[in-house]
């Protein structure tokens, strides 16, 4: 077997059991979720700890403050600790287009540092990306953090790739649930988010002034220009309708009030 086929089998090794252990982690999150609903929690917050504190395990009656330990009190804090550095300097090198949800909330968490680098990701994923890798569900606090940083980052010329995420968001499963946990602050920033969406205008693809044109152009030249420029206002119209329907449509899923 030639170099060129040659399978790197500890490369392999590693992925599956990180595979194992990315699956796990949802299994126990999501576990734990069902859990603190049934248990009616009275916040946002308590429903948050109980999720974060999934992993960890209570102390049986052999226990003993006094006795030694034999394994560090936070397995998965401890070891992510050692990793982190590491994983974070090869996410730095590599490009970032995450897979599987997964891939994107340890991308996500470790490989991106400010919230502009995070915007420019989302945008660089898109609705159908995003759509694709959260088919199942958004991680949990992931939907929150999302508004946050697209309010927090929104520049003029982005509102159609902005409106396009909140989109694929919103055809996720359980995007009910995700909104019906955002905290009163991330629901602020939800409405604030579509006020600019609502307040800028349209970046139109066909607005071109051109030249002028010359005093010796023939008046078919110019019936010609003014054909094609009254044809590209009517698609840009069309444009500006398309994206305040799909705004208003995504205010209903988003619960914002249209006059917020």
């Amino acid at each position: 077997m030639g170099e060129a086929e040659a399978i790197d089998f500890t490369a392999l090794e590693k992925e599956l059991h990180a595979a194992i252990a990315a699956d796990r982690k949802y299994q126990r999150e999501n576990e734990a979720k069902f859990r603190a609903i049934h248990q009616k929690v009275g916040s946002y917050e308590e429903f948050r700890d109980i999720v974060l504190a999934s992993h960890l395990k209570p102390l049986h009656r052999e226990d003993k403050a006094s006795a030694p330990r034999k394994q560090p009190w936070n397995t998965i804090a401890s070891s992510t600790a050692q990793t982190d550095r590491s994983h974070s300097e090869s996410i730095e090198e590599s490009e970032f287009q995450p897979r599987t949800a997964a891939e994107f909330n340890r991308d996500w968490r470790r490989g991106t540092q400010s919230s502009a680098g995070k915007y420019h990701l989302l945008l660089s994923l898109g609705g159908e990306g995003l759509r694709r890798i959260f088919s199942t569900e958004i991680g949990f606090g992931l939907l929150g953090e999302f508004l946050s940083v697209l309010c927090e980052n929104f520049q003029a010329g982005d509102q159609v790739a902005v409106t396009a995420i909140l989109k694929g968001c919103s055809q996720t499963q359980r995007f009910g649930l995700s909104m019906a946990f955002l905290s009163q602050l991330e629901e602020q920033v939800c409405r604030e988010l579509f006020q600019k969406l609502q307040t800028l205008p349209v970046p139109l693809v066909g607005s071109n002034t051109g030249g002028c044109v010359g005093a010796g152009a023939s008046d078919s030249a110019t019936d010609a220009e003014e054909v094609q420029l009254s044809s590209g206002l009517e698609e840009e119209t069309e444009e500006e309708k398309d994206v305040m329907t799909e705004l208003r449509n995504l205010m209903k899923l988003y619960k914002v009030q249209a006059d917020s």
